[in-house]
Parts: structure tokens; sequence; C-alpha cells
């Protein structure tokens, strides 16, 4: 067997195979699953279909071409979802809209309207800022541009299990909805996914995020993260005339201080946790007191119980800084203390035996991968943290570079992440027989 691709970054992939699930592929529940798919794989319209991927993988790169090429800023993904909506009618589907949010929602009706609904989604953004250099340059089996594997390929993915859907002239028991999501990436912080499972929201029993690519990885757990930028303000002023003013980057400098400190001994054991100060700012001049500095700050972990509990210690790190900077001031008003929450991911996990993971991973052991469930931070994390069966999966392929300029993805055995897919679409939507 050839060595699995390597995965993309963006999908921030932090667990591997567990020896539960290795487990549970001898079990009695994990041959029933296998068997359903084995079913699944010998009717006749499935074959098809599956063939039809293969066969019209042309067409699905010059979507992933098209669709690369049209910008998708942080926040501003409305031309992508326009021109991925109308790919959606142009290949056929019984209702294609837009919501509030800016998600692009596609209805595939399936026969029993009560039976469930399946989302199959992939994010419309990409992390590059507005007037970064999308065309794709093609060079052999690559496509080199900024967000062409995350998560382009998942939009190419989505049209792809659609067309041979509708190829095979296939109907499900369950409805099934294709979506492009908004805000999946940074400080978006899974805005178009919260918004599709806020109270109120459209009925989804299951959800699949088709994020970068891959055929083997199932994303089955979410890394929650809080993210804040922290500013200290003060009235400001020359660095000798107005010295014994409070120092905003003093304080700034405390906080760190002590919270480093204490994230250290929080993260020496434990679920694993993490912590990062990434960006810092502020000030005028070297020779003047500033009159503000910030900060930037993510932290993470697979437990919720953890994170609120690191969380704490920022907090706390922070009205400490505050207090002994204003204490040691001179002269002057009090600094005061700014903390914004821009980032909110929950975490959590879904039971390895779930039916709905354990169709994924029957899927792809039929198909002749080595499934791995992993922990990453992606649109799952929603419905995971809610207790909706949930995965992400890649779309096939190898994606290198993502989040940097030099991303490309090679379309070395493409088809077979799509296949992957479209099996377990088929597999939790249910395959309508022949009318009675």
């Amino acid at each position: 067997m050839s060595p699995s691709p390597p995965l993309p970054s963006g999908l921030r992939v932090l667990l591997v195979l567990t020896a539960a699930t290795a487990a549970l592929a001898n079990t009695g529940r994990a041959q029933e699953y296998a068997r359903e798919v084995e079913s699944l794989l010998a009717q006749t319209p499935v074959r098809a279909a599956i063939d039809h991927i293969a066969e019209t993988d042309d067409q699905t790169m010059r979507d992933l071409l098209e669709l690369t090429q049209i910008p998708a800023p942080p926040f501003m993904e409305q031309v992508r979802g326009e021109r991925f909506a109308e790919m959606l009618q142009e290949i056929g589907i019984d209702t294609v809209f837009t919501d509030q949010e800016g998600n692009v929602i596609g209805i595939r009706r399936g026969r029993d309207s009560d039976a469930g609904v399946l989302a199959l989604s992939g994010h419309l953004d990409t992390v590059f800022p507005e007037g970064t250099d999308v065309q794709v340059r093609i060079a052999g089996d690559t496509l080199f541009a900024p967000g062409v594997a995350d998560d382009t390929r998942g939009l190419a993915t989505i049209l792809a299990v659609l067309r041979a859907m509708n190829a095979a002239d296939m109907e499900t028991e369950q409805d099934v909805l294709f979506i492009g999501t908004v805000g999946e990436e940074g400080l978006g912080d899974l805005r178009g996914v919260k918004h599709l499972f806020r109270d109120g929201g459209p009925r989804i029993d299951a959800f699949i995020s088709v994020d970068g690519t891959g055929s083997d990885g199932i994303t089955s757990m979410g890394l929650g993260s809080h993210r804040y930028r922290v500013t200290y303000r003060g009235p400001g002023g020359h660095s000798w005339g107005a010295f014994g003013l409070g120092n905003p980057a003093h304080a700034m400098g405390r906080a760190i201080h002590y919270f480093d400190e204490a994230g250290d001994e929080h993260t020496a054991d434990g679920p694993r946790t993490s912590y990062n100060v990434g960006r810092i700012g502020g000030g005028t001049s070297v020779n003047s007191v500033p009159f503000e500095a910030w900060m930037e700050i993510d932290m993470r972990s697979e437990s919720p119980e953890s994170l609120n509990e690191i969380d704490a210690k920022l907090q706390e790190a922070l009205r400490k800084a505050l207090d002994e900077a204003n204490a040691v001031r001179r002269r002057g008003e009090e600094l005061t203390l700014d903390v914004e929450m821009i980032g909110n991911r929950p975490s959590g996990a879904s039971d390895e035996e779930e039916p709905f993971i354990q169709r994924a991973i029957a899927a792809t052991e039929a198909l002749g991968h080595d499934p791995s469930l992993r922990r990453s931070s992606t649109d799952s994390n929603v419905p995971i943290s809610l207790g909706i069966p949930a995965i992400t999966i890649g779309g096939g392929g190898i994606g290198i570079g993502a989040h940097a300029l030099h991303e490309h993805y090679i379309n070395e055995d493409g088809p077979a992440g799509i296949q992957r897919v479209l099996l377990i679409v088929l597999a939790q939507a249910g395959l309508a027989g022949p009318m009675s």
C-alpha cells in the first residue's frame, strides 16, 4: 500500500487512529455496517455513480479551477457563493437559496421528508485577504493557487457528488442539503455553520464537512478554541517629559509573563491544551509612552473544562497586570483594560459507536482506504458540540501548503476521495429502492 498523502495544515489535525477504533473494526457491530456498505456497492446505480465520478474528473478539475479563481476573502464570500449556487442549479437540484448569513443551501429532496436530513458542506471562504492573486497555475496534474485545496477542493467535491447522483438517477430516503458555508476560517469563527445550527435553523440530523484533501481521515472530534483581542490603554505622552504615566506596553508585558507562567503549569499534564500570544501591537514611536498596546491570544483544548480553566487563568493574569501597572504609575490617569472575545469554537467528540461514524469507517474501508479518527477545528465542531452526528473528511488528492501563497493541489487519486464522500452520503441518507 502506498503511503497516505500528507494532511493539509488547514485541517490542523491533532489526533490519529486510536486503538479503540482499531478494536471496533473486529466487532459484530462494525461488521454489520460493513455489510450495509457492501450491499450498497453491489447496487447498479451506486456503481454507475462511482464510475461517473472517475469518468468526469476533468469536469471536477474545471470546477476546481473556476471556483479557485473567484476570490473569497474573509467576510467577502458573496461572489463565489453566487457562482456556487449557479453551478448547483446547472447540475440540477430542487431548490437553491442563500440564507441571511451568506450560506448557499441547495436541497435535493428525498422520498420521505420525515426520514431525516443530511447536510453535505464545504466552506466558501479562504484565509487570504482582498487583493491576493488567486489565478491558478497548472503544471501537469498540479494546480498552484491560494485556497485551491482549502477549501475549494471541498466545493468541487460537493458538485461532483451531486452530478454523479443525478447521472445515476438516484433517489435517497432522506433529504440531502448541498451547502457552501461562510466564515469557517480565522476570525470568521464558524459563523456560517453556527447560523445553520441556531435555534430555528434548518433541520439537520447529520452533517458532513468536506474540508481539504485525502481519502482516509475522519475528523469526528472537535478541537475547541477561545480567542481574544486584549487592549491596554492610557493617556500616552513623551517618553521623557511624560515619564511616570501608566504604560500600556509595560502592563501588557506583565500580563504575558503571568499568563505564560500559569499556562505552562496548566498544560504540563491533563487533556491536551495549548496557548499562544500570536500578534502584538501598539505605540507610535520609540520615544513615546504608548496610548495603547494590544495582543491577540489563541487557546485550544480537546477538553471544554480545560479550555475554560486556562481561559480563567488568562483573565486573572490580565487583571493582575493591570492592577500592578496602575500601582507603580507616578502620575496621570489609570490604565484601562478591554478584553474582546474574537473567537469561540466549541469542542466535543462523537461516540465512535454512533452509526454515522461507523458508516463512515465502513465506507472508507470498503473503498480500500485505512480510516483514522481525528480531532481538528472545522465546521463540524458546532454540530459535534450539540450532540449531532458530524464528521469532516477530505475530497481526495493531495493538498500542500494550506494557508500559504504557495498552496497547491495534486490530483493523485482525486476521484477516490469523492467516491468515498458519495458512499458515506448514500449510507447515511439511504438509497431509495423502486416504488412498489
